[in-house]
């Protein structure tokens, strides 16, 4: 049995998120956060949402507003968020800021809240229509990465080579859809574009035990989007002949153990097949990748879990998760798909996630 991973090797400690800006830690700003959010997901681009007491008192026992012009807090500033115990804090998030907003209430101190992207937002607002030629979508990922000024870690993705068009779209919705058409997933993590066939991926390892740090769990296993086979066909130009794709088991499963969602089809209800018809091939192996891939993609999901824990920085997207103290169906291991870091002052630092899984336990 799996014991539960310590967020911290000290028994009592301080989880208060601690903020730096353009490299430096400031202490007025860690002090007068009261509230957090910061949400991450597959197909990248992390964001941020700080709240802060714009108040604050002076040496010489005046107030004054703590976050004004002139404050290292503007729009443009680089800031990164640490979170986890103060003594080994963990980089949660590492961004610009892009936009401020200021409350203002009658009985209670004004408020600014900061909002703010991670490297990935200068490549959500450049919109482009481009064509790659005899490049394989890792060879595109590096290219744009290049013009973005980002620094890619590319694992896989080197086949097919053949041509990508951009078409009147964002650098980042290009770039999810070509790398989710391999079943491939990006993540800004420190300064690199890291790129990766999702099977491929495993940023961290950690387990969550009910009534331990894991507070609540809503975990549903659901046949409605499931599949037993997927076909694609398409045309190759070159050799004047039709080429076809075919997908009945799963190739990159992702963590657990157990029945998977096309077995539990294929047995409680009936078997079920789905063609992908919209989709331009053009040679077998392509066809062949997709049609891999769409069926890896839907199996992944038949199971989710809806988890709330303990504050830990550790929860990332990428991370693989087990899951003790529910039950010998539902105790699994799950791929985290979606984290949402939240701080406040009555509640204090927890870990909202979403972790899916092919599996439903032995016991079912």
């Amino acid at each position: 049995m799996s014991v539960e991973t310590s967020v911290s090797q000290s028994a009592v400690y301080r989880a208060r998120p601690t903020l730096r800006l353009a490299g430096q830690e400031d202490l007025r700003v860690s002090e007068l956060l009261i509230g957090m959010r910061i949400e991450e997901s597959e197909g990248g681009m992390s964001t941020a949402e700080l709240r802060f007491s714009n108040w604050a008192s002076t040496t010489d026992a005046n107030a004054e507003y703590a976050f004004e012009d002139g404050s290292r807090l503007a729009l443009g500033t680089a800031i990164e968020v640490y979170a986890g115990d103060e003594t080994q804090a963990r980089e949660l998030f590492r961004g610009v800021v892009s936009g401020l907003e200021a409350e203002f209430a009658q009985g209670s101190p004004p408020e600014l809240v900061v909002l703010a992207e991670d490297p990935l937002g200068r490549a959500r607002m450049a919109r482009r229509s481009k064509v790659y030629s005899d490049m394989s979508p890792a060879d595109v990922v590096n290219a744009v990465a290049s013009e973005l000024a980002l620094r890619p870690s590319v694992q896989g993705l080197s086949e097919p080579v053949g041509t990508w068009a951009q078409l009147n779209e964002s650098d980042l919705a290009f770039l999810r859809r070509l790398v989710g058409r391999f079943d491939g997933d990006l993540q800004i993590v420190g300064e690199e574009l890291q790129v990766a066939p999702r099977g491929d991926v495993r940023r961290g390892e950690l387990t969550l035990e009910l009534h331990g740090q894991l507070a609540r769990a809503r975990v549903v296993a659901d046949l409605s989007q499931q599949t037993t086979r997927v076909t694609t066909a398409g045309w190759d130009p070159v050799a004047g002949s039709a080429v076809s794709g075919d997908a009945s088991r799963l190739t990159h499963a992702g963590p657990g153990r157990g029945t998977s969602g096309a077995e539990w089809l294929n047995r409680a209800l009936e078997a079920r097949s789905e063609h992908l018809g919209h989709l331009a091939v053009a040679t077998n192996a392509e066809a062949q990748a997709i049609a891999e891939a769409a069926f890896d993609q839907r199996g992944r999901r038949f199971v989710r879990l809806d988890g709330v824990a303990e504050g830990n920085a550790q929860l990332r997207v990428g991370s693989h998760v087990a899951v003790t103290g529910l039950s010998a169906r539902w105790d699994n291991s799950y791929y985290v798909v979606e984290a949402r870091h939240r701080y406040d002052l009555r509640a204090g630092y927890r870990t909202e996630f979403v972790g899916e899984c092919a599996w439903l336990g032995e016991a079912s």
